[in-house]
């Protein structure tokens, strides 16, 4: 979780789905089609929906100042694309306290005298369910209660909750509105989505908007990124004979439109600011990776199997005096690695880049010290110079680190 780890708990936790009603979509479909005969087109426009909501979000800060973000696009099993989003506001835009969280997301009906267009929206698309007594075979049903957790209960003002999300303020002062002409399903506040309401007219569909108020919000966001393709398991038999290994099939479940993502090179998944993972190794401890059929000897002499993107942090302080104003994991941030050549190159382009030296575990001594060097030296030019403090040569990291002062000795 590097974006975590580099600016804190995310603020927002964003969902929004497909709306096949869109106007965009029905204004190109030919006589007697519906959005189902073209799914091109619904992918196409969702994806332009989704970059011009990270155009508000992140461009113009409609909902704060936005130094990070993490979003990954899903396919429902009926084919219709959504985005799940985390962002991390500025330190100054940080929603801290339930007044600023009501500022930003309401989980109420709103008056339809007072705000005709967003009453109609929300009972659109802003609407649990219905499932329990309405709708007893809904999806969310298990065990005979919404694993969502619909009705919500009541509250009368917005108050820090105990688990992910706060508990938003839901009035119950209002009469319940019908879903239907017939009047068959009636709901209230106890019902509604959290949203936005900025951004659910402007998008005209389900777009979830909540408050991260715990750390576990962001458990739910990786899994979706890093889980992979939805899977299933198929047994076909051909003869009255049960053979399980043999009627084991191992396959993949992909929709039109995830398919035609795919097709179209559409992004599934980002991360804003990229992470450069660094190498970190003791001297001449380094992997190097060859292939099967290739001379050891050959390897041995191919100075290139010597670089490293550690090593050549060394050669470009030589080399470059702007280079030695940064430590090991700031260089990303103003050079890129190019695997090709093996090399540091000035980077040219605005790309925002953070560094991260892999992980080590004080059980493996040395390297671990050498980490720790790497972290608050700037500008080391070689192994011995890390080892080199005020003139002085140590014969080991560990004691360089305990000269520099970073930790103490026991």
């Amino acid at each position: 979780m590097t974006l975590v780890q580099r600016f804190g708990k995310p603020d927002l936790f964003i969902t929004m789905t497909c709306n096949p009603s869109w106007e965009e979509i029905k204004s190109e479909l030919l006589a007697g089609q519906t959005p189902q005969d073209r799914l091109d087109l619904l992918t196409r426009v969702f994806r332009a929906k989704l970059e011009q909501l990270k155009e508000d979000i992140i461009e113009k800060g409609v909902l704060g100042n936005v130094v990070a973000y993490a979003y990954v696009i899903e396919f429902q099993k009926r084919g219709l694309p959504h985005v799940h989003m985390l962002v991390v506001l500025d330190e100054n835009d940080k929603i801290n306290n339930p007044d600023e969280y009501d500022r930003i997301v309401r989980a109420e009906i709103p008056n339809e005298d007072v705000e005709p267009q967003l009453y109609n929206v929300v009972l659109k698309h802003m609407i649990h369910g219905p499932c329990g007594i309405h709708n007893p075979q809904s999806p969310c049903m298990k065990n005979g209660r919404c694993k969502r957790k619909y009705p919500k209960p009541f509250a009368p003002v917005t108050v820090q909750g105990n688990d992910s999300y706060p508990i938003y303020q839901r009035r119950g002062n209002r009469l319940p509105v019908s879903l239907d002409r017939q009047g068959n399903i009636m709901v209230d506040n106890s019902w509604v989505i959290p949203y936005n309401p900025w951004l659910l007219l402007r998008y005209d569909c389900h777009i979830n908007v909540e408050i991260c108020a715990s750390i576990k919000s962001v458990k739910y966001l990786y899994k979706y990124v890093y889980k992979g393709p939805d899977r299933v398991t198929v047994e076909v038999q051909s003869n009255p004979e049960y053979d399980e290994i043999k009627q084991f099939q191992d396959v993949r479940w992909v929709c039109a439109p995830e398919a035609l993502w795919k097709i179209f090179k559409f992004i599934i998944n980002r991360i804003y600011p990229s992470v450069e993972r660094l190498q970190i190794h003791l001297p001449n401890m380094h992997q190097v990776q060859f292939r099967a059929d290739e001379s050891i000897i050959n390897i041995l002499h191919d100075k290139s199997t010597r670089k490293t993107m550690l090593t050549e942090f060394f050669t470009l302080n030589h080399v470059d005096a702007e280079a030695r104003r940064y430590v090991y994991m700031e260089i990303p941030s103003h050079y890129r690695w190019i695997q090709a050549q093996r090399k540091w190159s000035k980077r040219m382009n605005r790309n925002k880049v953070i560094g991260r030296i892999y992980a080590v575990s004080p059980a493996e001594g040395e390297k671990f010290y050498l980490r720790i060097l790497l972290n608050h030296v700037r500008g080391p030019t070689s192994f011995t110079n890390l080892r080199t403090v005020n003139g002085v040569l140590h014969p080991t990291f560990k004691q360089a680190a305990e000269q520099r002062g970073f930790f103490r000795k026991r």
